[in-house]
């Protein structure tokens, strides 16, 4: 019974079918869900799809591309938000300095706030770090509290030193379905090296869809492929890969 770490089923993408997609993803062997916001609104989609959906959870926080549009009126209510049953985590948060949709100053400031969120209510964090691998380190060894809680790297795609450096503080890594492109040997020479046992799957759905079916929306059920794809690269028996992840799952976002 896999646990997809990090998608988006509150999206308009899942709007017209959202109980078919969660149903052939349980059919395909993925039992369990977390919703991971990206925004305000998206915080307030996911934890109404918890209560909607036995098997989905919710994580709130705001992707750094729209920091710029957390305003402190927004704080209080985000604080409530997370004292809310089956909220599980505070993300995704952090840093992008691929595209800079938000300034970097902003990015850093929100990306602040909800580390002390994270600390003060005891949940872990799902962080997104994009072009900022030493930027977002030397922010989170500010806050050991935070830390020890947990911090995962979601959708990770740095480089050794990246990932080295995350599993010295502690943190966990979670790879998607991009290890399955034709050019991401990069990607897969670090999954090599990342332990099974800091290790999560995720779909990021609808986003990265796996090789064979990239530009078409991504769903749950493809974790199985992801699956199948670290089993191949690790060389190691695939059953395994799935009992490892889903229980590090288990005990991080203690489902």
């Amino acid at each position: 019974m896999l646990i997809d770490t990090h998608c988006h089923l509150d999206f308009p993408d899942f709007d017209a079918d959202r109980d078919i997609v969660i149903r052939e993803a349980q059919k395909a062997g993925v039992g369990f869900f977390i919703d991971v916001a990206s925004s305000f609104e998206g915080s307030k989609r996911a934890l109404r799809l918890s209560k909607t959906f036995e098997q989905v959870y919710a994580s709130i926080g705001v992707h750094p591309h729209d920091a710029k549009d957390c305003g402190s009126e927004q704080w209080p209510a985000l604080e409530a938000l997370i004292s809310e049953d089956k909220v599980v985590a505070i993300g995704e948060v952090g840093l992008d300095f691929y595209r800079n949709l938000s300034e970097p100053a902003v990015q850093v400031e929100v990306f602040r706030k909800f580390i002390s969120l994270a600390e003060r209510s005891s949940l872990p964090l799902i962080v997104h770090s994009r072009l900022a691998s030493d930027q977002t380190l030397a922010i989170l060894k500010e806050y050991p509290v935070a830390c020890s809680t947990g911090v995962v790297i979601h959708c990770f795609s740095g480089d050794m030193d990246f990932l080295k450096n995350c599993l010295d503080l502690g943190f966990f890594v979670s790879f998607t379905c991009n290890v399955t492109y034709k050019k991401a040997d990069a990607i897969r020479e670090v999954l090599k090296f990342a332990p099974l046992d800091r290790m999560f799957l995720e779909t990021d759905a609808p986003y990265l869809s796996p090789e064979g079916k990239r530009g078409k929306r991504n769903e749950p059920a493809n974790l199985l492929e992801l699956a199948r794809e670290v089993s191949r690269v690790k060389q190691i028996d695939f059953d395994k890969v799935c009992a490892e992840t889903t229980k590090n799952a288990r005990k991080f976002f203690r489902i």
